[in-house]
């Protein structure tokens, strides 16, 4: 079972986690959402296409303008506050790897903290035990934040998102994060070229096995778009089928920007595992 603010999710759920970029240069949108109406409007359009979980982020993953932690934290915690206010409901997640950051969300409501690079700040961990919220604990290979992999070499790629990912697990539980809150992430790209990314999804179910929920970051990745030569407005359909593979071998969290895509794939994968009943049955029946 996965806990995390008000939800529950069994292990046979799919959850889908919307992402929500309060930067003006994400690699996506552009900065579509950096303002607060827009934002806001991607948010009630998320929970109603099927996203149980918003992912809120104040820097840009890739290289770029420096942002400071105050800067971070002005684009990210008055948000986190309002969109607790308005749905109430939803589990709101905040990506960032600085303590400071999430010490600040975590008072405005937020009820994850996202850490994309891996223990980059050992703080983030305590700051999540303190508020007993979640922590999605990720393989960066070691990276330095905001980087790109140059060279990098694993002897096994996925040995190492184990060793690291479970790891960074077994702190956060030992510090008082609820075991129950706590994800684990291959981190797709981070610290990696991208034969060691399809190496670490055809793997997945090695994560799965390990015993902690798996979330899986894939969306118009660089490595979607690698593998089929496909520039990051194309790279949907190459997108959807790592989710269906992924879904297939036990990932239970699904860090997204098209979520009704998102949510019927998933849907189709839990119907034909026999998790789900098809939404309607009419055919052979009449």
């Amino acid at each position: 079972m996965l806990r995390l603010g008000r939800r529950e999710f069994g292990p046979h759920e799919r959850v889908i986690m919307a992402i929500v970029n309060r930067t003006p240069d994400s690699f996506y949108d552009g900065g579509a959402t950096f303002r607060d109406e827009p934002a806001l409007a991607r948010v009630e359009q998320a929970v109603a296409e099927g996203a149980a979980i918003i992912d809120i982020g104040g820097v840009k993953a890739g290289p770029g303008e420096e942002v400071s932690a105050e800067e971070e934290a002005r684009r990210t915690v008055g948000f986190v506050a309002e969109v607790r206010r308005r749905f109430p409901d939803v589990v709101i997640s905040v990506d960032t790897w600085r303590a400071e950051v999430g010490e600040a969300v975590c008072e405005a409501g937020a009820d994850l903290l996202n850490d994309a690079w891996g223990g980059a700040d050992p703080g983030l961990a305590q700051v999540a035990a303190r508020h007993r919220v979640g922590l999605v604990c990720t393989h960066a290979g070691g990276a330095e934040p905001r980087t790109r992999p140059h060279r990098v070499t694993y002897d096994d790629v996925m040995a190492d998102v184990l060793d690291v990912t479970v790891g960074l697990a077994e702190r956060a539980v030992a510090l008082g994060v609820p075991r129950e809150s706590v994800l684990i992430d291959p981190g797709h790209d981070f610290g990696k070229n991208t034969r060691h990314s399809l190496e670490a999804t055809r793997r997945l179910d090695e994560m799965v096995a390990a015993g902690w929920p798996v979330l899986v970051s894939l969306s118009n990745k660089d490595f979607v778009g690698e593998t089929l030569d496909r520039p990051v407005k194309e790279r949907l359909i190459g997108t959807l089928a790592t989710t269906a593979v992924s879904s297939w071998l036990g990932a239970m969290v699904y860090r997204v920007h098209e979520v009704a895509e998102t949510r019927q794939v998933l849907d189709m994968v839990s119907s034909i595992a026999g998790h789900r009943p098809p939404a309607v049955a009419r055919r052979g029946l009449a």
